[in-house]
């Protein structure tokens, strides 16, 4: 009211002043009559056509008392929509950067919280590796030798198959959490889980034959034969991760972090006794290492569902299992291949590397170190995995409540955190590189090439955290496909050959298979980079709209050309849910 009564006296007197001016001197505006200039002249006939001298002499004079009669009004008040383009874009240009500064740290807020645990859960499954190597070199070579041979082949052929289809229902369950679509999450939480059960039986026979595969592969018979035994009592952990990948994912994507890590640090603690028991108390050797692991697992995934029910986290989103789990899969399945291919080939790659090492000079010397730069660049890889699953999980969200631009936010502060991270991480690999490999051996061989690729390996880091995030801004955008695209581009395409022809061809050695790896990493995070600089957020959130249906009011499926209008790369398929 205040502002009004201001305004409506600044008229008045604007107004009172343009009156007495006209009066003064027959003033009038361009857009007023003629009649008012004779209006002006209360005596017309007496008036005489002046020479063009004198027009414009009197024509100088009115703008001159026109200019001074202006300086003298007083300052009013500016209307708001009469402010001009400057004022406004200097009066936003504090409160936009205070606002960007301040969205920036919340997203960064909310990137933390989630990503902390899901560091800390990484590291204490770490720590638990690490008690498993202990006890296996504790039984000797020969039980070591064959437990790291039965370990590499359960990564390449089971564990990195499970992880990588579980990631399909990531971007499904993330967009259905922001799109308030809660009977979504729990349909794709049943879909995942039976889809990973029925994957993990003809990965169960490939184990049972294991023995048969590697002999054709002229492998140490009875390396071979021990390490059939470790597979044959780890089978059932491998039905375990059946149901602790997708529960960790259908409770990472609501925000939900704190059981697993509370789970995953009982069953470390259980892990130590246990093998304990079995292993020096029972004597029961490289069974009881793998019967210890199996067992730890389990008691992890029965403290998480029993946390989770007991404290009632499942109750917002939850469903019992029905008929409708057993339809609509092809979306899932849809996601899935190109995230278990994406998580596949990288994994793959080191296996791989191992393999070139048997082949130098040294043979070793190479495969001992290079077993001691990938438990290194393992646990460095915690830090922006962790984060890579964290920016997944807030642009999911994000763009399931249609938030396109807050997607993007956190996009960016994720990307530069992990650039940061790869800085850390180069410092340190740089820095310890003459002290690094003395926590493993004691051999000067083996010291010298790690001592002598730790720069490298640090170099490679500064790639791998910026394409692990963005891996993670593709999953979480539902562009698996794309994410599967890069990896073989950089990886087999590039950096196989470097690592080959620079290794094996062009006599650098050891070094040479970690400048394929660089070269790999390098073209992975620029393409990655360059792949979400260029999204168009708009467009992801109309997808993730399509992919959720969360503006659906009906129980009609809409056509594969009105689902896949507007995609930017891949194919996209509506699932239509009924509100619970």
């Amino acid at each position: 009211m205040r502002v009004s009564l201001e305004w409506k006296q600044s008229i008045q007197r604007d107004y009172q002043v343009r009156t007495s001016f006209e009066a003064r001197f027959c003033w009038r505006s361009p857009s007023s009559s003629a009649s008012s200039a004779i209006m002006c002249n209360p005596n017309p006939s007496s008036t005489t056509i002046e020479s063009t001298a004198e027009q414009k002499q009197q024509k100088q004079q009115q703008q001159t008392h026109l200019f001074l009669d202006l300086l003298s009004l007083p300052n009013t008040i500016k209307h708001p929509e009469k402010t001009s383009k400057t004022d406004q874009e200097f009066e936003k240009v504090p409160q936009f950067t205070y606002s960007a500064v301040s969205d920036m740290l919340t997203e960064a807020k909310s990137l933390f919280h989630l990503a902390f645990p899901i560091a800390l859960t990484a590291l204490i499954l770490y720590s638990r590796s690490i008690i498993s190597m202990l006890f296996l070199g504790y039984l000797g070579d020969l039980e070591l030798a064959a437990g790291s041979l039965a370990i590499a082949f359960a990564n390449i052929t089971g564990y990195s198959v499970l992880s990588g289809l579980a990631l399909g229902m990531e971007p499904l369950c993330s967009q259905a959490f922001g799109a308030q679509r809660p009977k979504l999450l729990s349909l794709t939480l049943h879909r995942s889980v039976i889809f990973l059960l029925v994957s993990s039986i003809p990965i169960s026979f490939l184990w049972f034959n294991m023995s048969k595969f590697l002999l054709y592969l002229h492998q140490d018979p009875n390396i071979t034969r021990m390490a059939h035994t470790y597979l044959m009592f780890s089978l059932p952990d491998l039905f375990t991760n059946a149901f602790i990948h997708p529960i960790r994912i259908y409770l990472r994507t609501q925000g939900i972090t704190h059981p697993l890590t509370l789970a995953s640090l009982a069953g470390t603690v259980l892990h130590l006794p246990i093998n304990l028991v079995l292993v020096t108390r029972l004597r029961l050797g490289l069974a009881g290492v793998a019967a210890a692991s199996a067992a730890s697992n389990l008691f992890v995934l029965l403290f998480l569902m029993a946390y989770v029910w007991a404290s009632g986290l499942h109750e917002p989103t939850w469903i019992a299992p029905s008929r409708e789990c057993l339809t609509g899969w092809k979306p899932l399945l849809r996601l899935a291949a190109p995230s278990c291919v994406s998580v596949c080939l990288e994994w793959w790659w080191y296996e791989i590397m191992i393999v070139l090492c048997g082949l130098l000079s040294d043979p070793k010397s190479t495969v001992a170190s290079m077993g001691v730069l990938i438990q290194t660049t393992s646990l460095i890889y915690v830090f922006p995995s962790s984060l890579g699953f964290a920016v997944s999980t807030r642009i999911g969200n994000e763009l399931g409540a249609n938030r396109p631009r807050r997607a993007k936010l956190s996009a960016v502060v994720a990307v530069f955190f992990a650039a940061l991270m790869g800085l850390s991480a180069m410092s340190f690999a740089s820095g310890m590189r003459d002290k690094w490999g003395q926590m493993f051996t004691n051999d000067s061989e083996i010291l010298r090439l790690t001592s002598a690729a730790l720069p490298i390996l640090g170099l490679c880091e500064l790639g791998n955290c910026p394409q692990t995030v963005g891996c993670g801004v593709l999953r979480g955008s539902a562009r698996p496909s794309t994410a599967a695209n890069v990896n073989v581009s950089a990886f087999y395409l590039v950096g196989m050959p470097v690592a080959i022809g620079l290794g094996l061809w062009a006599g650098f050695g050891f070094c040479g298979l970690w400048l394929g790896l660089l070269a790999a990493q390098v073209c992975c995070a620029g393409l990655m980079l360059y792949v979400v600089g260029t999204t168009d957020w708009e467009l992801q959130a109309d997808r993730a709209q399509m992919l959720t249906c969360a503006g659906c009011v009906d129980r009609t499926l809409q056509t594969n050309s009105d689902c896949n209008k507007g995609e930017e790369e891949e194919p996209l398929i509506c699932i239509v849910v009924t509100s619970p």
